[in-house]
C-alpha cells in the first residue's frame, strides 16, 4: 500500500483546513501526519499516524536546521511515496528534506504569501523562500485562480504551472457544518449579550496589522457613533495587535465590542453574524469567506488577489482597497442601513459556495490528483 504524509506547521491547520483529505486518503492509503505536538488532541478521530515534530512558526535558524534533519531521517525511515505540506516553513524543510531523501511526489500547497504587503530585503527573502518550494516540489498547488496569477506574475510559478483544485479554496465548505441556524444564532447572542434587534459584524481569523485589524477598528468606532444598535465581534487569537489596542481605538464606542479567543467551532459565530468583515492585507484565498457565505452572511472585504475569487463583488458582498478605511466603513454602513440588500447577498452567497466550493468536491478532486500522481 502506497504511504502518504501530510506536513504542517501545527495541527490546528491540519483541524480546520485538510480533515476530510486526511479521512478520505486513508480509505486508500497508509497516511501519516508530521505536525508540532502542542494541541495534537486536534487530530483526534483521524485515520493516520501522528508523528510529533516542533517545526516552529517563526525562523530559527538553528531550529530549524535540525528540523530539516529530522525530517530526511524520517522521510528515509518510512519511505513515503508522496509528502504534502501546507503552510511556509512546513512546506520548504519538507520540500527539501523530500528532495534529499528522495521522496517520488512532494506536494505543497501555497495558501497564500507572507511578502505580499512587504518591500525590500523582506519581501525578496521570503519570496526567495516560495521560490526554493517551487524548485523542490514536484507538484504546486495553489488554492485559488488570482493567487496563481499572481505567483507567476512575480515569477515565482512558470505560467501553465500551478494547480488549482477546483474553483479555489484548500478544502471547500461543508453545507451541514456551515449553515443559517436561528437557534444556534440566538444562543450565541445570549451568551454574548447581543439582542437580535441588533446588527452584528463579525472578523474571524487573527488579530493582526496583516489582517486589517486596525483599519476595522477606526471603521467601527466611525460607524458606533452613528448607529447604536450595532456591534462588533472579534472571533481569533491576539498577534500584533491586542484586543487592548482595539478598544483604545474605538474609545467611548468599546462597549459596543465583543472578543472570543481561538474557537473550534467558528460556525456557531457565522449563523450569528449579519455581516462578515476581512479587510486584510493578503490572502491566498479568504476560506473564511466561503464559510460565512455558507451561513448567509454577507462580507465586506479588500478588493485584493484570493479575495476576488472568493467574493462576487456586489452580488455576494462588498469590496474595497486594502488600507481606505472611508471606504470600508462606507460598505459597512451600506449593509448596516439596507437590509434587504444584506439578506439579498446572503441568500446568493450561500448558493454560490455551495455551488461552487462544496467540501466533497474539492476533496473529490484532490484525491483524484493523488491517484494519477501515485501511479
Amino acid at each position: 500500500m502506497k504511504k502518504l504524509c501530510y506536513v504542517a506547521t501545527i495541527p490546528a491547520v491540519v483541524h480546520a483546513f485538510m480533515r476530510g483529505h486526511v479521512r478520505a486518503a486513508g480509505e486508500n492509503w497508509r497516511v501519516s501526519i508530521i505536525t508540532h505536538p502542542e494541541d495534537a488532541d486536534l487530530l483526534s478521530g483521524l485515520n493516520a499516524q501522528f508523528i510529533p515534530l516542533a517545526i516552529q512558526r517563526k525562523v530559527s535558524p538553528w531550529r530549524d536546521a535540525q528540523v530539516l534533519i529530522q525530517l530526511v531521517i524520517l522521510f528515509r525511515q518510512e519511505k513515503f511515496d508522496l509528502v504534502h505540506s501546507i503552510m511556509p516553513k512546513a512546506g520548504l524543510l519538507s520540500m527539501l528534506a523530500g528532495w534529499m531523501a528522495g521522496v517520488p511526489a512532494r506536494m505543497h500547497t501555497f495558501t497564500g504569501q507572507v511578502w505580499a504587503n512587504k518591500r525590500g530585503w523582506k519581501r525578496a527573502a521570503l519570496k526567495s523562500f516560495d521560490k526554493l518550494i517551487v524548485a523542490f516540489a514536484t507538484h504546486i498547488l495553489v488554492d485559488s485562480p488570482s493567487q496563481r496569477d499572481f505567483l507567476v506574475s512575480e515569477g515565482v510559478l512558470q505560467a501553465g504551472k500551478g494547480i488549482v483544485i477546483g474553483q479555489g479554496s484548500i478544502c471547500g465548505v461543508s453545507a451541514q457544518q456551515f449553515r443559517p441556524d436561528a437557534q444556534v444564532s440566538a444562543a450565541v447572542r445570549a451568551e454574548l449579550g447581543i439582542s437580535s434587534e441588533q446588527t452584528l459584524i463579525l472578523f474571524l481569523g487573527r488579530l493582526n496589522r496583516d489582517k486589517g485589524m486596525l483599519d476595522l477598528a477606526a471603521a467601527f468606532a466611525d460607524i458606533a457613533s452613528c448607529h447604536a444598535n450595532v456591534v462588533l465581534l472579534l472571533v481569533g487569537a491576539e498577534e500584533d495587535v491586542p484586543f487592548a489596542r482595539v478598544q483604545e481605538i474605538c474609545g467611548i464606542y468599546s462597549e459596543h465590542l465583543r472578543r472570543v479567543s481561538f474557537t473550534p467551532t467558528p460556525e456557531r459565530y457565522m449563523a450569528a453574524a449579519d455581516i462578515f468583515c476581512l479587510p486584510s492585507y493578503r490572502e491566498g484565498f479568504g476560506q473564511v469567506i466561503i464559510e460565512a457565505a455558507a451561513c448567509s452572511v454577507p462580507t465586506v472585504a479588500t478588493r485584493i488577489y484570493g479575495i476576488t475569487d472568493a467574493v462576487d463583488e456586489g452580488k455576494t458582498g462588498l469590496l474595497f482597497p486594502a488600507g481606505d478605511v472611508g471606504a470600508l466603513t462606507q460598505n459597512l454602513m451600506m449593509l448596516i442601513e439596507d437590509r434587504t440588500l444584506a439578506k439579498k447577498m446572503g441568500e446568493a452567497a450561500r448558493l454560490r459556495a455551495l455551488a461552487l466550493f462544496a467540501r466533497g468536491k474539492i476533496t473529490r478532486e484532490l484525491i483524484e490528483l493523488y491517484e494519477k500522481v501515485l501511479v
